[in-house]
């Protein structure tokens, strides 16, 4: 019996309050954890005062000078919601991706979104020698990364998942071959786009956010009104179709969706591992495999887990910052092996 079927019935699919509850409070302390710390020492009453005070027909007093109330606004509260939505971006991507392939090792990199990335920053850094182009430029090398993968998946094996998978890691293979060469001719550039690929929450201002909140918004809403027919595609396919569901376009709609929101994601983030596996896999044991659940607390953990990840990679070498994907790698790397270990067959 297949292992996702089976774990999906065996536990009930509701999504519980208490749930919903501790993911909010997760999110929430996390993210004054996030506006907190920071380099700049702001008084914390201060920081509580300052956001109340940004609260319609609420005046208080807070105390802050006009920089340190800058470095509030302009510095901590757009990294923090960034955190939570490249998280929740790559969690979510990532647990539709597993539902999809049936696999709990699907990540949102599958299909060469993280290659292509890569590939089109190095070109930006190379041809602009400037960052404001790394961001579009990642996010057209992810798509296109991904539209070879799709092409190619398709002359060679028709609809067939496991053939999609195989040319998704032959475009990865080739993008990370030309951007090697391009590295190793221009050698200047290497600290810059390893610095992209190691991942990175650094913003001043609105405009990243800003960039990745329609993706977010449209990714989330078809997944998660997707997450009932990703409980079908879980049966098998032959199964889901017998029960009136159009498995091809079901999976390449949330395939197409996830792709865009992970690729929006990762050219304002650069690289960030293990999320996408850690925090879906993490619910499933906790939960249950329904989808009706994994989905909805992917978008809350993800985020929480992402910020808390994002105040660590702050602190624990400060005044310095480590790259936000060591962090990640450092959690994920052993949760990895983990999941290995502990699968007994084909989900």
């Amino acid at each position: 019996m297949n292992k996702a079927f089976s774990a999906t019935t065996a536990r009930p699919a509701r999504l519980r309050g208490g749930a919903i509850a501790l993911g909010v409070g997760a999110l929430l302390v996390v993210s004054l954890v996030g506006l907190l710390v920071g380099a700049a020492g702001i008084p914390i009453r201060g920081v509580f005062r300052a956001l109340a005070n940004a609260i319609p027909f609420v005046d208080i007093d807070h105390g802050l000078s006009d920089v340190e109330l800058r470095v509030l606004f302009e510095i901590r509260l757009p990294r923090v919601v960034l955190g939570a939505l490249v998280g929740a971006v790559l969690s979510v991507a990532g647990a539709a991706y597993q539902g999809v392939f049936r696999n709990p090792l699907a990540d949102p990199y599958l299909l060469g979104v993280a290659a292509g990335a890569g590939l089109g920053a190095t070109l930006a850094l190379l041809l602009t020698e400037t960052d404001g182009l790394v961001a579009p430029f990642a996010f057209a090398g992810g798509v296109a990364a991904v539209l070879v993968t799709y092409v190619l998946g398709r002359s060679v094996g028709g609809r067939s998942t496991i053939t999609l998978i195989l040319a998704g890691v032959a475009v990865a293979a080739f993008a990370t071959a030309i951007q090697t060469y391009l590295l190793q001719s221009n050698v200047e550039t290497i600290r810059e786009v390893y610095s992209w690929i190691l991942g990175r929450l650094v913003t001043v201002g609105w405009s990243e956010v800003i960039t990745l909140l329609p993706y977010l918004v449209v990714a989330a809403a078809i997944l998660f009104g997707s997450r009932r027919l990703l409980d079908v595609l879980s049966l098998g396919d032959e199964e889901a179709e017998g029960l009136g569901v159009n498995v091809g376009r079901v999976r390449w709609v949330i395939v197409v969706s996830a792709t865009l929101a992970t690729a929006a994601a990762v050219s304002v983030s650069g690289l960030i591992a293990f999320v996408g596996i850690v925090v879906p896999h993490t619910i499933r044991l906790f939960l249950g495999w329904s989808y009706r659940i994994i989905i909805p607390m992917s978008m809350l953990l993800g985020a929480s887990f992402l910020m808390a990840a994002d105040v660590a990679a702050r602190t624990l070498v400060a005044p310095a910052e480590l790259p936000i994907g060591v962090v990640t790698a450092f959690l994920g790397a052993p949760f990895f092996l983990l999941i290995l270990r502990t699968m007994r067959g084909p989900t």
